[in-house]
């Protein structure tokens, strides 16, 4: 008698094969484990955007210049302009004496005298404005007399240097002084006002010393305001040495457009202009990016 075995199909296994077997994994080499990083795409966009409208505003003023001057025969033309630049600049550091000098040595003297000017501004207008933000006695007896000297014209200073100083190159440097030292008081001691009380309240507790109070405090609180001042003091600074070298004479960048003036010389003048715009503009661009390079944000 033959019996059948009948299996269910959850019993039914299906044989494998050593070819069809799963082999075991291959281990994973360090370099197979390493993720190599996304390749960011280069911001072409992003590149145009920031050349292309300088480079078409600066082209749209010259054709417009251009087209203004293209009948003209005392206004120069920008071909003009720019022959006479590049007859300028391949020798800016000559010395025929004292007022026959290279456009390079009076750049150079004006750079001078903003530096001396600027820096004994900033070693006076700083510590000022943190007394006067810090103190409130001090801020109610000093804020009067910022208010009245503030607006006064820059040029009106120098007659007093020259009658104190008795000398041109003090005199211009005393002006930068008294221009420049204003924005640094007053956003210095405005950053110093906005301290959060509960930064003071602490140290309070603390017991820290002024001195502690003011480094580890104050002056990374108001570092950004500070240095929004210097930027402001700087442009000051260099708009008004020009004005005061016309004035004074000597060495200088605006002794020497108003000596091309006398001479009329406009196509020094224009390229005078120009220099002037693009040394302030070079001045700005560093401490804003100092400012970026110390910002505590």
């Amino acid at each position: 008698m033959v019996s059948a075995v009948f299996h269910s199909p959850l019993e039914t296994v299906m044989p494998t094969t050593s070819a069809t077997a799963a082999a075991p994994a291959p281990a994973a080499t360090p370099v197979a484990m390493a993720a190599k990083p996304a390749r960011i795409p280069f911001d072409w966009r992003g590149l145009w955007l920031q050349v292309l409208p300088p480079i078409i505003g600066l082209g749209l003023m010259i054709g417009v210049w251009a087209l203004l001057t293209i009948k003209s025969t005392a206004f120069p033309t920008p071909a003009q302009t720019w022959a006479s630049a590049t007859e300028l600049f391949a020798h800016p550091f000559y010395s025929n004496g004292p007022n026959d000098q290279g456009i390079g040595w009076n750049i150079l003297a004006s750079l001078e005298r903003v530096a001396v000017g600027f820096g004994l501004a900033a070693l006076v207008g700083i510590p000022l404005g943190f007394m006067i933000g810090r103190f409130t006695f001090l801020s109610r007896m000093v804020s009067p007399l910022i208010s009245l000297l503030k607006p006064v014209s820059p040029l009106a200073w120098l007659p007093i240097g020259l009658l104190v100083f008795k000398s041109a190159n003090p005199a211009a440097i005393w002006t930068i002084f008294i221009c420049s030292i204003w924005p640094m008081v007053v956003n210095t001691a405005v950053g110093v006002q906005r301290v959060p009380e509960d930064y003071l309240n602490v140290a309070k507790v603390l017991n820290l010393s002024e001195w502690k109070v003011i480094t580890r405090i104050l002056f990374p609180s108001v570092l950004p305001y500070m240095l929004t001042g210097v930027r402001l003091s700087v442009g000051t600074a260099w708009l008004v040495i020009v004005a005061a070298e016309m004035l004074t004479g000597g060495v200088g960048i605006g002794f020497w457009v108003w000596d091309e003036w006398n001479n009329l010389n406009v196509q020094h003048i224009i390229i005078a202009i120009f220099v002037i715009g693009i040394v302030g503009l070079l001045l700005e661009q560093f401490l804003m990016l100092l400012a970026k390079r110390f910002s505590y944000d």
